[in-house]
């Protein structure tokens, strides 16, 4: 029986709700992993603003790939990966879906969580402003690129793990772009084409990678 988009997402959020506690870890160790740096680096307003950009980034990139090592072990587990294969629209809505319910889950609330850590780092208020914007539109692509990783390590035990090293090149670009837009207005230059290309980015991903994702399960599960 295909499987709806609407019953779809509304599993992924009830699956994701059920484990609630486990979810909100990756927030946890975005923020502590965030905040070290400001202590370890001292109270030099300057530093703060030079390298708090880059910090705050890295933690999220690194929070949101290394939370989707199993993203698809339960559905392979439960037999919806099998059930999936009948037909390519069902598989693609269930990554849709994880999709969208992985980002709501991990990459809102760092988004949310950033103005408070580019405060932490002396970051002017515009400067905060479109720190957030970055992580929003490159939040979702980092989600994306994550259950890519997955899809091709599903079943194997050290998914996380190679999931990181799989993902961790292609999302470069993203973060790049993101620290550049705020450096670009910290320089009093126009963060505009920086924040283009992240919107591109995020347009090729949602368009190219969930039939990308559904394709590398076929050829894990096959």
């Amino acid at each position: 029986m295909a499987l709806p988009y609407g019953f779809a997402l509304r599993r992924e959020w009830r699956l994701r709700r059920r484990r609630a506690s486990e979810s909100l870890l990756p927030l946890a160790f975005f923020l502590a992993a965030a905040t070290a740096f400001p202590i370890a680096i001292g109270p030099d307003p300057t530093a703060l603003r030079q390298v708090g950009p880059g910090v705050i980034w890295a933690c999220a990139l690194l929070t949101c790939v290394a939370t989707v090592g199993h993203a698809f072990s339960v559905d392979a587990g439960d037999g919806v990966l099998e059930q999936g294969l009948i037909s390519a629209i069902p598989l693609t809505a269930l990554v849709a879906c994880k999709a969208v319910v992985h980002w709501l889950w991990t990459g809102l609330p760092l988004v949310l969580a950033a103005p408070l850590l580019g405060l932490m780092f002396d970051l002017g208020a515009a400067s905060v402003a479109l720190l957030a914007a970055t992580l929003l539109l490159g939040t979702p692509v980092l989600s994306l690129l994550g259950l890519l990783g997955a899809a091709l390590t599903v079943g194997l035990r050290a998914a996380s793990s190679l999931v990181v090293l799989l993902v961790l090149p292609l999302a470069l670009p993203v973060l790049v772009f993101g620290c550049l837009a705020v450096s670009a207005l910290d320089a009093g230059l126009s963060a505009t084409p920086h924040l283009s290309l992240l919107g591109a980015l995020l347009l090729l991903a949602i368009v190219a990678l969930p039939p990308t994702i559904a394709a590398a399960l076929r050829t894990s599960l096959g």
